[in-house]
């Protein structure tokens, strides 16, 4: 079954290209965001080798020559403020046809052995990295025909071999002083975080303590037109009520339910990077807000 979007040119007939990966019946496929829909792509990972077919239809009356069909793969990252600011960073390329004639019907067979798939695909607020499948068919005479399918990729790691613990201590002069404990640094995407908050010193009136899971995303590097842009991707409400001298509040916070978060990508090809932060917020009666950052990263685990 094709997951096709249709590419149409009009210049007296109309050829229409359609792309079927291989195995589709049996392949992995993720859902991800496109504008106000879900669609799902399929997944590939790096090593893996991307076949399948091409089909190009034509129902029209008037003759269709074509100097040529190509099929290019390529991954590249797009800032979305910015059109011009494109970037390739891998292309491979299969001639499918060389000068001729378009008919009713023609089917091309495509694969690509084993490629790289350095980066995972992404999709941001100011960024996409993104991977697809390029057909285009060229035309003396006439515009060219052309088609874009979109596959996703992901990539894993290993768990770092340093992992420390996280803990700080933080707190206002004479009437908040709390230490608080994170079990790790580095986070698998399906992880639990674990932890607990210490009071060692409490003189104001604490009305509830949350922690969130905020992405910061940096594009423009290097450029005047850097963007930060940031978003928080979970809140959790870990105690309700005024906390006392010496109580201990555990942290038990589940990751695996939030499809939106990604790895930590760190200065992607000089183009863009994306942190994550658990961010400890403590809210007293009269709504005054008291918190503390700190970095955590986040990895595709392994299969």
């Amino acid at each position: 079954m094709s997951s096709s979007r249709i590419a149409d040119a009009l210049f007296g007939s109309t050829a229409k290209i359609s792309v079927a990966f291989a195995d589709a019946e049996s392949c992995r496929t993720v859902s991800v965001k496109a504008g106000d829909a879900d669609v799902q792509q399929r997944l590939y990972t790096p090593g893996d080798c991307i076949s399948g077919q091409v089909t190009i239809e034509y129902a029209g009356t008037k003759r269709f020559e074509y100097t040529g069909i190509r099929l290019e793969l390529i991954g590249q990252i797009e800032l979305l403020y910015d059109k011009n600011s494109t970037y390739e960073f891998t292309s491979l390329v299969r001639e499918l046809d060389g000068p001729g004639e378009l008919e009713k019907h023609k089917v091309y067979a495509f694969e690509f052995s084993e490629v790289e798939l350095a980066h995972e695909s992404y999709e941001g607020i100011n960024v996409r990295l993104r991977y697809f499948l390029r057909t285009t068919i060229t035309r003396q005479y006439g515009s060219k025909v052309a088609h874009e399918e979109t596959f996703c990729v992901h990539t894993a790691s290993a768990e770092p071999e340093t992992n420390n613990a996280i803990k700080m201590e933080v707190g206002i002069e004479d009437c908040l002083h709390i230490e608080f404990e994170y079990n790790k640094s580095s986070y698998h995407l399906r992880d639990v975080v674990l932890g607990k908050i210490f009071f060692l010193l409490v003189r104001i009136r604490i009305k509830h303590m949350e922690v969130a899971i905020i992405k910061r995303e940096q594009t423009g590097m290097g450029t005047p037109n850097v963007a930060n842009e940031s978003e928080t991707i979970a809140k959790f409400e870990i105690m309700d009520g005024a906390p006392v001298r010496g109580e201990s509040i555990p942290i038990r916070l589940f990751l695996g339910g939030f499809e939106q978060l990604t790895p930590t990508f760190d200065n992607k090809n000089g183009k863009f990077s994306v942190k994550y932060f658990l961010n400890l917020v403590l809210v007293d009666e009269e709504d005054r807000r008291y918190f503390k950052q700190q970095e955590a990263v986040f990895y595709r685990k392994e299969l």
